[in-house]
């Protein structure tokens, strides 16, 4: 999570959970310009049919969710805001998030998009435009999402997938500083709002024998443990899955807390890299440009939970 506040200027809620009755988590985070944004939202990449797609979003609002993640990459936007307007849900407690994709960045073809984007949504406001990926005119394109911004088009402004060097200089080069980095972060890759919060299932993460152990003296899941990994650590997550009762398992992470020493057991299992995508990488930046060509999302193996 990238320029956010300290706990300060976080919202709480109160846990009783025997001894550690009175525990504050965090249900909220204060970005840079005082916008709230939620600690657990839900994902839709790769979520492609539209049919499924809607009813995946109104299932998770049903359940709690009030932050939807999508992107123009992601080829339901359109399917997201049905989902949104059908819920019943005052649009004031919806934090909606989409994204800039490669090909539209650029000064005058992000305004495009972004028209296209809200379009699609058939929302009057957006609460967070990202810039997708660090490639192509992305400085353009900051510029435009500044004036998107300023205009109050939309609540606030960010990227994804930036890496430290490429964030730093562009925080330096520009009148307003990204409020969000959204990377890639699990127990074999630590960063410091996270995509890929259970590691797209990979490396048997479910059945990691640590997460295992720690999910059995707390009667959870293992993904219920990586969740609730990421909120002690302050950090936003947004899983992805199709089934409803994950969907309500997922949020199920604050009537237990960790301790000291299996968080410690969960910072173990650190690989120091990722195995899913790796943005710096000359070999992924043709694949995306393949990938571009052939008009198509899909990145490395992803699992549904």
């Amino acid at each position: 999570m990238g320029n956010v506040k300290s706990s300060a200027g976080q919202k709480t809620d109160s846990m009783e959970t025997g001894e550690n009755a009175g525990t504050d988590v965090m249900t909220s985070v204060e970005l840079r310009n005082g916008v709230q944004m939620p600690m657990v939202g839900y994902g839709v990449f790769q979520i492609t049919d539209g049919a499924q797609c809607e009813q995946c979003v109104g299932d998770a609002i049903a359940a709690g969710y009030r932050m939807i993640d999508t992107a123009a990459a992601y080829y339901n936007e359109e399917a997201v805001g049905k989902a949104v307007r059908a819920s019943g849900v005052d649009r004031k407690e919806l934090f909606i998030t989409t994204k800039l994709w490669v090909q539209d960045a650029g000064y005058d073809s992000t305004l495009r998009a972004f028209d296209e984007s809200m379009k699609r949504l058939g929302l009057s406001h957006l609460d967070l435009y990202l810039i997708h990926q660090p490639f192509g005119d992305y400085y353009s394109a900051w510029r435009a999402m500044e004036r998107l911004y300023q205009e109050g088009a939309v609540r606030a402004i960010g990227v994804s997938n930036f890496p430290p060097e490429r964030l730093v200089d562009l925080c330096m080069n520009q009148e307003i500083p990204p409020m969000v980095d959204q990377i890639e972060i699990h127990p074999f890759f630590h960063q410091r709002e996270a995509w890929g919060p259970l590691s797209e299932g990979q490396k048997d993460i479910f059945h990691h024998k640590t997460l295992v152990k720690i999910a059995e003296n707390h009667g959870k899941t293992t993904a219920q443990v990586v969740l609730r990994w990421h909120l002690q650590r302050g950090i936003p997550a947004i899983p992805r899955t199709v089934h409803k009762e994950r969907m309500q398992e997922n949020l199920a992470i604050r009537d237990f807390v960790l301790s000291e020493k299996e968080m410690e057991m969960i910072n173990a299992m650190d690989i120091g890299h990722s195995e899913i995508i790796d943005h710096r990488c000359f070999c992924m930046r043709f694949s995306y440009k393949v990938l571009l060509n052939r008009h198509c999302t899909f990145v490395g193996k992803r699992r549904t939970m």
